[in-house]
């Protein structure tokens, strides 16, 4: 059995199964892209609620062993050699489970690179972009009289759109008919952006026929179902 009691969060989130994967989150865009993978791949993994509203991802517990104190994060007690490895960053977190496994990634370099370029374009463009308009429509920024600053973000996350709506034209996925780790980093934003910041008319959803087809997909997945909600909140 591995042991993981010199990892400092397990003091605060005791694994229950400590062979299983630890997962550590909260069912927002970036948290549920992990929990999503995991679903898909059918890994036993073991859900923790790292809660907001009592700062959890503040705790000593918590940045000891995640010291940029973000979900998701993961401790995984078979990581390589064998050895537990603690790992955050969504996109880190969705790249290591796709080599570990040989899944969702491509097994040819060029179309590896491809994959980890789209997923890129999530990390550095749609979720802080989709985040800034979340701000200015439902968050401390829906208050602001001066609505510049909102449409500088509508208008780039348009942009974006328009360029994930132009790759989607001729294909199912991002990569084409293979469903790809790129595809679970970046529709989990989408889908926020319009049921949870209710922006879809905001930056014209309607102009962007491919993306909510692909979308739709997308939230039919079974896998993706079961992801959304993890972890329960309390």
């Amino acid at each position: 059995m591995p042991d993981l009691t010199h990892f400092a969060i397990t003091r605060k989130w005791p694994a229950q199964h400590p062979d299983r994967l630890q997962l550590y989150s909260l069912p927002t865009p970036n948290g549920v892209k992990v929990s999503i993978m995991l679903e898909e791949l059918g890994l036993p993994y073991e859900a923790h609620l790292v809660n907001f509203e009592t700062s959890d991802q503040l705790s000593p517990e918590f940045i000891a062993t995640f010291p940029n104190n973000k979900i998701p994060a993961i401790l995984d007690p078979n990581g390589p050699g064998g050895e537990p490895l603690a790992l955050f960053e969504s996109g880190a977190i969705l790249l290591y489970l796709a080599e570990k496994t040989g899944q969702f990634i491509p097994a040819d370099a060029a179309a590896r690179y491809e994959t980890i370029q789209w997923l890129m374009f999530q990390m550095g463009g749609i979720g802080p972009m989709f985040g800034q308009v979340g701000f200015f429509t439902i968050f401390a920024g829906r208050d602001f009289e001066d609505k510049r600053p909102r449409d500088r973000y509508v208008a780039e996350s348009r942009r974006l759109l328009g360029v994930l709506n132009q790759r989607l034209e001729t294909r199912a996925w991002v990569m084409g008919d293979a469903y790809t780790i790129a595809d679970i980093a970046i529709f989990p934003w989408v889908r926020n952006l319009i049921e949870r910041y209710h922006a879809g008319d905001l930056v014209g959803m309607q102009d962007f026929a491919h993306v909510t087809r692909a979308l739709a997909a997308f939230v039919a997945r079974p896998a993706v179902q079961r992801g959304l909600t993890v972890p329960q909140r309390s």
